[in-house]
């Protein structure tokens, strides 16, 4: 039987919601051709409600079905005992993975010589401005993975890498950043409260400086360093602000030593996976 554009997508939490309204209301993807597999009932209403079709485990999923695409969207613990239930789209469907430290040659075990593609995609894709970092086995097609950046677009802005061992890297930059970023935040709204700011006013500066810098950099053509430069008067108030932050050891150290603890951790993962 030939494959059909169908997708199968395991798991429907917080990531497996934000691919399948991604997929709908960005890529044009008609809700009728997902087929979720998911436990959990409420989490299957909430995907019947999109106009999915729901399943509570593989099992019930239609012999004839043929998928393009199998999306993997589960806890990193539970891939190894779930994978030999979809073995049967091996072979034709691309696997896609975004558990956590879950390395290929886990898929592989199970699946063969399949397409899969494992991705690492970060928290903003649940409003569709996440970043993606990808890597495909070398059973996977150009067309299949012009394919799953189609599809992962619609979450995102995705990056294929060269080496699988990249995906750890990039984990511990753009997986982990988001919430680098939020403590930031969290800091320079307790800065500002330490300064004499209300909580409220503090709470407002802080977030919006920091969406509005994030938005200059993203569209400027000039590099971070540069417009830090343009930003900084000599002897200003950002300069005395910087001697702070860039003294050493300072911010730009005390990143690189948190990054390196993600990556460690993303590695260790890996290892176990």
């Amino acid at each position: 039987m030939e494959q059909s554009d169908e997708i199968v997508l395991v798991g429907y939490g917080n990531m497996g919601f934000a691919l399948l309204e991604g997929w709908v209301a960005r890529a044009g993807i008609p809700a009728n051709l997902i087929n979720v597999v998911e436990p959990a009932e409420t989490l299957r209403r909430r995907a019947a409600t999109a106009g999915a079709q729901v399943y509570a485990d593989a099992s019930g999923l239609p012999q004839t079905l043929r998928p393009r695409a199998v999306i993997v969207a589960v806890k990193p613990q539970i891939v190894g005992a779930m994978l030999g239930a979809y073995r049967r789209f091996a072979g034709t469907a691309v696997f896609v993975s975004i558990a956590a430290g879950v390395p290929i040659s886990t898929f592989e075990a199970t699946l063969g010589d399949s397409a899969i593609v494992r991705a690492m995609p970060n928290m903003p894709a649940s409003i569709g401005m996440g970043v993606i970092a990808a890597f495909a086995n070398s059973y996977t097609s150009e067309t299949q993975a012009n394919y799953v950046t189609d599809l992962l677009a619609a979450v995102g802005n995705i990056h294929w890498l060269a080496e699988e061992r990249l995906v750890d890297a990039a984990t511990a930059i753009s997986g982990s950043g988001p919430a680098y970023i939020f403590h930031f935040i969290e800091s320079l709204e307790d800065a500002g409260v330490a300064v004499g700011l209300p909580a409220e006013t503090a709470h407002a500066l802080a977030k919006q400086t920091v969406n509005g810098a994030a938005a200059l950099a993203s569209g400027s053509s000039f590099s971070p360093a540069e417009l830090r430069q343009q930003v900084t008067s000599p002897n200003g108030t950002t300069a005395a602000a910087l001697e702070i932050l860039m003294a050493e050891p300072g911010l730009a150290d005390l990143v690189k030593r948190a990054a390196a603890a993600a990556h460690r951790r993303a590695l260790e993962l890996a290892a176990t996976g």
